[in-house]
């Protein structure tokens, strides 16, 4: 599935429910199940630069292909920085390259983040599209 579909899928999945607040709701809520990072992988090399909460992005290339684990020391920050890496999740460095995230403003929830918090997500985007660089050119 590339990119696109994959943005596509997810706006249609969360547009159903008609609250753009409880739609953020459901984004954090899913980051909840996921599992933390170990203390280990939290090392400034894989923290985000440029967001204020702590936020940590490691790749893994499996038959070219990048697949994202992460984590962020916020609840809300780390609900967005997991759908962020969700849109991207087995995508190939090239696809990612070409690509960039326009499901968090089809789905209205940058609407009532602060300034602050829209661009630590786009320095998340920036980060995933210069792992996505490195392991293209690898």
């Amino acid at each position: 599935m590339t990119v696109i579909e994959k943005q596509r899928q997810l706006i249609g999945d969360y547009s159903i429910i008609e609250n753009r607040q409880e739609r953020l709701s459901a984004i954090v809520d899913c980051a909840r199940r996921l599992p933390p990072l170990p203390e280990g992988e939290r090392t400034q090399t894989n923290r985000v630069p440029g967001c204020v909460s702590s936020v940590w992005i490691l790749p893994d290339v499996r038959d070219g292909k990048l697949y994202f684990r992460h984590d962020a020391d916020s609840p809300l920050v780390r609900g967005l920085v997991a759908f962020v890496c969700s849109i991207f999740d087995g995508a190939t460095p090239d696809d990612i390259l070409v690509s960039d995230v326009v499901a968090l403003e089809e789905l209205d929830l940058l609407r009532d983040l602060t300034p602050t918090r829209q661009n630590g997500i786009k320095a998340v985007e920036n980060r995933i599209k210069a792992l996505a660089a490195a392991a293209a050119s690898a």
